[in-house]
């Protein structure tokens, strides 16, 4: 397993989508986030865990 920076595994990131859109996720390693484009929301990676809550995730401005 290869673990990002967050110590998550990526490939295990590949399999989750956008609670809201249901859309593709892609990984920020840097800002520890997995991003939905189409949502336009962030959400946070805590100790290697994904936080897939829309309460819990960061509007993303354009």
């Amino acid at each position: 397993m290869s673990a990002g920076k967050s110590g998550v595994d990526v490939k295990l990131l590949e399999l989750l989508v956008c609670p809201l859109t249901k859309g593709r996720l892609s990984y920020d390693a840097a800002a520890g986030e997995l991003v939905s484009e189409k949502a336009k929301l962030a959400y946070p990676i805590r100790d290697g865990i994904p936080i897939m809550l829309i309460s819990e995730a960061r509007e993303i401005k354009d």
